[in-house]
């Protein structure tokens, strides 16, 4: 008779269903982020499956991720479509995207040291590496990293807990942004303002560059997806 198998075993495989759920939720995340799925576009499952060489029921459980996310939508017996954003809605992601880096900016100035400076002067150099590739992706995790950053540097958990429950919501607007900004290139050395109002201890200052530096990015978001509606 064969001795019991241990907890560890007998949750094996739940474990690696879930790790095939979450590299399909990841594909699907960047084929949203990239727009190989346009907005408003039904996800074939049954494609999908095929595609990704695997069974419909990890494609279903990713799509159902992805709409906990706010990437996907469900309506009922026609399946998961790719979430298109409108203007307010994007206005509103950037609202209380500004709530919270305006209060990290402040908390990150109170305890800016050289410590804080070097990683986010680092991140904004990989930054500039990332602007001069090919990979859109590589830009955009890159930009989001930098303020992930500067967001658990001010100390506060529940805040960077907020920021991460926004994050795939910002992948789609940092997106949008490469998409509409005049200049995309210089979206990365953007940021060097925000580190040079962080040293210069004034908390007004900081206060003026988050706003600005939010600001235009929701502007050039919003505003080209108003013209694109329009």
């Amino acid at each position: 008779m064969s001795a019991p198998s241990s907890d560890a075993s007998r949750h094996v495989p739940f474990i690696q269903q879930r790790n095939l759920v979450e590299q399909v939720a990841d594909y699907l995340t960047q084929a949203i982020i990239s727009q190989r799925f346009a907005p408003g576009e039904r996800l074939s499952e049954v494609q999908l499956a095929r595609d990704l060489g695997v069974s419909r029921a990890p494609v279903r459980e990713a799509a159902r991720l992805l709409e906990s996310r706010g990437l996907l939508v469900s309506q009922p017996r026609r399946g998961f479509f790719v979430r298109a954003l409108d203007a307010a809605e994007l206005g509103d992601v950037f609202d209380l995207r500004l709530c919270l880096e305006r209060h990290a900016m402040g908390r990150l100035m109170a305890r800016y040291d050289a410590a804080a400076e070097r990683v986010l002067f680092e991140q904004v150099e990989r930054m500039c590496e990332a602007a001069a590739s090919d990979s859109e992706s590589r830009k955009i995790e890159e930009d989001l990293a930098f303020h992930r950053q500067m967001i658990e540097l001010a100390g506060n958990r529940r805040l960077l807990k907020a920021f991460d429950g926004l994050s795939h919501e910002l992948r789609l607007c940092i997106a949008l942004i490469g998409k509409t900004h005049a200049d995309p290139d210089s979206i990365a050395t953007s940021h060097w303002s925000l580190l040079d109002a962080l040293a210069s201890g004034d908390e007004g200052r900081c206060r003026e560059a988050i706003d600005y530096h939010i600001g235009v990015a929701r502007d050039y978001v919003v505003q080209g997806i108003a013209d694109a509606l329009g």
